[in-house]
């Protein structure tokens, strides 16, 4: 990738001096160049994870590829729920934790996001390094060291070790289903607010920030909304400007070592919804549908709140940030007023074949309003969602 030099200016900058990026191989074929890479790093004994889908689509051609080249190859597939969906949970976990056999070298995540949470987790447990082999580009996390995992119920997300490296084959990202292609354009999207939110942390919460990671991350999002007929389309420009983008923001995330810039507000409803769903034992969304889903609504809501806030009725006893507020008010709701409107945000979620509504995603209203009043309390975040919570004077209403 050519923005690697300026992933190692931000590392100088935050005094991540012992940052280690992986290599990171985007083109057709990539998948071939796996083996060699096994061998010139001396990787012998290597671990396939993934789950029965990705391993009918890309997982059995890795390991015909290892086998042929006289690796030792094993295969661990995840066990999934009765919807055929993996979750990250503590069952999971353990699974892969037991099921590692003593002696790997190497483990290989073939899937999407929740496959590398759990092969990034373990890894990091068992100290083998792992290596990514997306087979959609659906989320921003695949370079990055944290590893959203559902435990005891609770979405919670845990800093454990990045890839060593990441083979992005475009054929086969092509040949990914159109709704994961339109889920990793969603959490793209979600950028528009969590930038926002994380100026927010820092003016209101003193959270750290750093410009330079806030361009970077603006300059991933900007290159998908300006390139959304290609991602649209589906093909091989599309694709490698859309997981260009989605790796440059994992990447981004590690160096940093937190999500800030990639998770505010949209993310804390969307994991909202998670726990919901699991808590029902309900079929799981994509995250990245979600995403895009809960930016348009986190957008709205932030416009109102802009619109109608007067600084000088707050109370002291209604937030700790009073002084805060009075003193960096209008730099956010400048901010606030540079955010896409909802009907735009919702037209490019609808361009590239994406949901734009939770009617789409079938999630009730009544649970959207739950989330607007809760989900704050997920993270330790001064997000403008948990500001418009401490001021509020009656419930939060969805109507959107």
């Amino acid at each position: 990738m050519d923005k690697l030099e300026e992933v190692y200016k931000l590392a100088k900058e935050v005094g991540a001096k012992d940052i280690s990026l992986p290599e990171i191989i985007i083109e057709t074929k990539a998948i071939d160049k796996i083996a060699p890479y096994l061998k010139s790093n001396q990787y012998q004994k290597i671990v396939i994870v993934a789950d029965e889908n990705t391993y009918k689509v890309v997982g059995k051609h890795v390991q015909q590829i290892l086998s042929d080249d006289n690796h030792e190859v094993e295969t661990i597939l995840l066990t999934q729920t009765k919807h055929g969906q993996v979750i990250a949970d503590e069952a999971t976990l353990v699974q892969l934790l037991v099921e590692a056999p003593s002696g790997t070298d190497v483990l290989l995540a073939v899937g999407s996001g929740t496959i590398h949470d759990v092969v990034r987790f373990a890894g990091h447990k068992l100290n083998i390094p792992f290596i990514s082999i997306p087979t959609a580009a659906s989320v921003d996390g695949f370079a990055s060291k944290g590893a959203p995992l559902i435990l005891r119920g609770v979405k919670q997300t845990i800093q454990t070790a990045s890839p060593v490296a990441i083979f992005a084959d475009l054929n086969i990202l092509m040949g990914a289903p159109k709704e994961m292609t339109a889920a990793g354009f969603g959490d793209i999207l979600g950028k528009y607010t969590s930038l926002l939110d994380w100026k927010i942390s820092d003016w209101i919460g003193g959270e750290p920030y750093n410009q330079l990671a806030a361009d970077m991350t603006r300059r991933s999002l900007e290159s998908c909304v300006n390139n959304v007929d290609k991602i649209a389309a589906g093909d091989e420009a599309g694709m490698k400007i859309l997981i260009q983008s989605l790796i440059e923001s994992g990447l981004v995330m590690l160096v940093l070592d937190f999500s800030r810039p990639a998770s505010g507000g949209e993310h804390h409803l969307s994991h909202f919804w998670e726990m919901d769903l699991l808590k029902n034992n309900a079929e799981q969304l994509l995250h990245g549908a979600k995403v895009g889903v809960t930016t348009t609504i986190i957008a709205e809501l932030y416009k109102d709140f802009a619109k109608q806030l007067d600084t000088s009725s707050i109370r002291k006893n209604q937030t700790i940030y009073k002084d805060k507020l009075d003193l960096h008010w209008e730099k956010i709701k400048y901010e606030i007023e540079q955010l896409p409107t909802p009907i735009f945000l919702r037209e490019l979620l609808k361009s590239v074949g994406g949901p734009a509504s939770p009617e789409e995603l079938n999630v009730p209203d009544d649970l959207v309003e739950e989330s607007l009043n809760q989900a704050y309390k997920l993270r330790d975040r001064c997000t403008g969602l948990l500001l418009i919570n401490q001021l509020k004077t009656e419930r939060i209403k969805y109507s959107f």
